[in-house]
């Protein structure tokens, strides 16, 4: 019987597009399925008291600069060189958001798969609403459309809803992954989600 990997996910965290090959390919390895539920990490932060690790830790001497290092191992042991900083970060991606919660289910994966390179590689800025929309269309997927979907009530209080269910069921941040029910944090925690998905 196939496994799900439910991903809890939002475009603002660079450790969403950190995570994101490898657990594709960690799901692949397994035969798994990775679901994705769309929420605003803004208002996961507000309902939970967290806050973005660089702002948090800023005060504690040593732990954003390990934080660095860390980041840069990963990125090696992953093959990601590509990655930078968004120069734009924070960004506000309530609308991205809500382009996810409107598209089908199993369209999900392979919008964040093309916009994940343009964001994180590219600094694409997602306010840009053309250059937005050629790679949406370019991409095969329906620009006008989507961006009319976001300002959909349902929509909106779906996203609304997905993140206040996230927090109710312990998440406080992004990238967090639920595998038969159990919870994973971070991308550190691929080797705990490979070790689950073998059992």
């Amino acid at each position: 019987m196939s496994k799900t990997i439910e991903l809890i996910f939002d475009f603002v965290s660079p450790n969403a597009y950190l995570i994101w090959q490898p657990l594709k390919a960690l799901a692949e390895k397994h035969g798994a399925t990775i679901a994705i539920t769309p929420a605003f990490l803004g208002g996961m932060h507000k309902l939970t008291g967290n806050a973005p690790p660089f702002i948090r830790d800023a005060e504690v001497k040593g732990k954003n600069e390990y934080a660095m290092l860390e980041l840069g191992r990963f990125v090696k042991k992953h093959g990601l060189s590509k990655f930078k900083m968004n120069p734009k970060f924070p960004f506000n991606t309530i609308a991205l958001q809500r382009m996810l919660v409107a598209l089908e289910p199993e369209k999900r994966v392979e919008f964040i798969g093309l916009l994940l390179p343009p964001i994180w590689e590219d600094g694409l800025d997602i306010t840009d609403a053309d250059a937005l929309g050629k790679i949406l269309q370019d991409g095969g997927f329906d620009a006008a459309e989507l961006l009319a979907q976001t300002q959909d009530p349902m929509v909106k209080q779906t996203l609304i809803d997905n993140s206040e269910a996230a927090v109710a069921r312990g998440a406080f941040g992004i990238p967090t992954m639920y595998v038969d029910g159990e919870m994973y944090f971070g991308k550190e925690r691929l080797g705990q989600i490979d070790e689950q998905l073998s059992a």
